[in-house]
């Protein structure tokens, strides 16, 4: 296993981090599954583990828990908030009054202290930089967090909140967490340049671009995935960028093969390559799926293979850029662009 220095933190945490969104119902988990998943992780040398309040409505960070319970001082452990956890319009976003009760909730969940990062799921458009970084600055001082970071961030909201902790004296962010994947680089123009500009740690989500690049969608077979299950519309290829998706595959799997490389390698290796990436965080619901990562852990994709992956997915490029998760609220919602 490769170690990074998340940002300028000094910590050191894996280039494969552990993520457990499909830990519980999400990804039909049991208890004695997520912790057999988590010693295995353990003892490949994965030393983060990230989850979030909302996994689950918290069921995730309750078996992150007790999966952690009597290690806890060997991991380095993140969660987030932000994103709506009940009917009540305040138990969301990223206000002091919400973030306060948020991480009170997730450590108790977690059954833990403190967290080492906690990160703000999503920018909030209704809350200002000031009041969210005052927030986190005080709950690191009360010894509560470690580090915070932000998940899905704009570059331009990224850049805003360094400047905003400059200007105000406050913590800043110390990481990103965003989606990127060979299919998905459109982090590469703008997103991934800023936080190299900033030293901040990069935690790459989604490195197997939901299961597009796990070696199971292939044509002329049947896409039978979990998360095709679940999210259809994005493996409908009667779609066009779905079908531009399995032409891109079915030449990365050529790539692959000439290489001597699986496709989980080879998506791994290509987002540890980028030398602003610092952890590719993987999400196995099995104990088949978490091996068959880590495989990929010492996995370094020669230029060559590089050159091949730029010749297929143009450096930049996102080949279902309606699927980001970053998009400027005002370009999803009409009021936010009409006087």
């Amino acid at each position: 296993m490769q170690y990074r220095t998340l940002g300028r933190t000094g910590v050191q945490v894996s280039a494969l981090a552990l993520g457990a969104m499909n830990f519980g119902a999400i990804g039909r988990t049991t208890q004695d599954e997520a912790t057999a998943i988590v010693d295995a992780a353990l003892e490949s040398g994965i030393n983060l583990i990230d989850t979030a309040d909302m996994y689950g409505r918290g069921e995730s960070e309750e078996m992150v828990g007790k999966a952690i319970s009597g290690r806890r001082d060997d991991i380095v452990l993140a969660t987030k908030a932000n994103m709506p956890m009940g009917d009540d319009r305040n138990r969301q976003g990223s206000s002091r009054r919400w973030l306060v009760t948020a991480l009170d909730d997730s450590l108790r969940r977690l059954g833990v202290d403190h967290v080492d990062l906690y990160q703000i799921h999503r920018w909030d458009p209704r809350t200002s930089d000031e009041e969210t970084l005052a927030a986190l600055t005080d709950l690191q001082r009360a010894g509560k967090i470690r580090y915070f970071g932000s998940s899905t961030f704009p570059a331009y909201r990224i850049v805003q909140a360094q400047w905003a902790a400059r200007e105000h004296r406050l913590s800043r962010y110390t990481a990103e967490q965003p989606a990127y994947s060979i299919l998905q680089r459109g982090i590469e123009a703008h997103v991934l340049p800023v936080t190299a500009e900033y030293g901040l740690g990069v935690l790459a989500w989604s490195p197997l671009a939901s299961g597009w690049l796990s070696g199971a969608v292939r044509k002329g077979r049947e896409i039978t995935t979990s998360r095709a299950t679940s999210l259809p519309e994005r493996f409908d290829l009667s779609l066009p960028h779905n079908r531009a998706r399995l032409d891109a595959v079915e030449r990365l799997a050529g790539v692959a093969d000439e290489a001597g490389l699986t496709m989980v390698q080879l998506a791994l290796g290509f987002v540890t390559a980028h030398p602003a990436v610092t952890s590719a965080i993987i999400g196995p619901r099995t104990l088949e799926h978490l091996h068959s990562q880590v495989a990929a852990a010492d996995t370094v994709l020669p230029a060559d293979v590089l050159d091949a992956i730029d010749e297929i997915v143009a450096p930049g490029v996102d080949l279902a850029p309606h699927e980001k998760f970053d998009t400027p609220p005002a370009l999803l919602d009409a009021s936010l662009r009409r006087r």
